[in-house]
């Protein structure tokens, strides 16, 4: 196990259903001494709680743009995005890659990740015929150019039942991608 002690890990959850998988993320990112931070879509909301999250997390967590309540500034993006040194996105819809590659800002994960300056690590969870649609595709490589690195999606059983590429990585291999990213900061 890697030693991430004194790394501020900040996690988007998006609103594919591979983000049920986010507490697990960031219980191994805590197991392995990262102080993690959170931040949802409202579609994240659908499959996970923020009280879940900040229970895993042990902070509050960020739901929107206006959760002055939560946090100790009314612009909580904006304290995150300083924050963080690496930003990992898990349950990355292809609805969410296309707001990040056009540069929307329109809820806590899309504004935060205009707002840091930090390494952005992507891991998408999607059924195949939208993974590899070429808008998607063409998304990718915006982001990818931009120097957002990618982990997964993997082969695999999709929510769908089928089977193909589109399955998010495995919480285990995401923090792999983590601790390779923060060894180079």
């Amino acid at each position: 196990m890697a030693d991430l002690r004194s790394k501020k890990v900040l996690l988007g959850a998006g609103g594919s259903i591979a983000t049920v998988k986010a507490p697990a993320v960031v219980t191994l990112l805590r197991e392995r001494g990262a102080e993690v931070r959170v931040a949802m879509t409202q579609s994240a909301q659908r499959f996970i709680t923020a009280p879940a999250m900040q229970s895993v997390s042990g902070h509050p967590v960020v739901t929107g743009l206006w959760d002055g309540d939560e946090v100790e500034t009314a612009m909580p993006h904006l304290e995150l995005g300083g924050w963080a040194e690496l930003f990992v996105i898990v349950g990355a819809s292809a609805n969410l890659l296309a707001r990040l590659a056009h540069g929307f800002a329109d809820d806590a994960v899309t504004a935060t990740a205009l707002a840091t300056g930090a390494p952005i690590l992507v891991a998408p969870g999607m059924e195949t015929a939208m993974w590899e649609h070429q808008a998607t595709q063409a998304n990718v490589e915006v982001l990818m150019e931009r120097g957002v690195h990618f982990v997964g999606p993997v082969s695999g059983r999709l929510a769908s039942g089928k089977e193909g590429v589109g399955r998010m990585a495995d919480p285990g291999d995401i923090v792999t991608a983590v601790e390779a990213a923060c060894d180079s900061l």
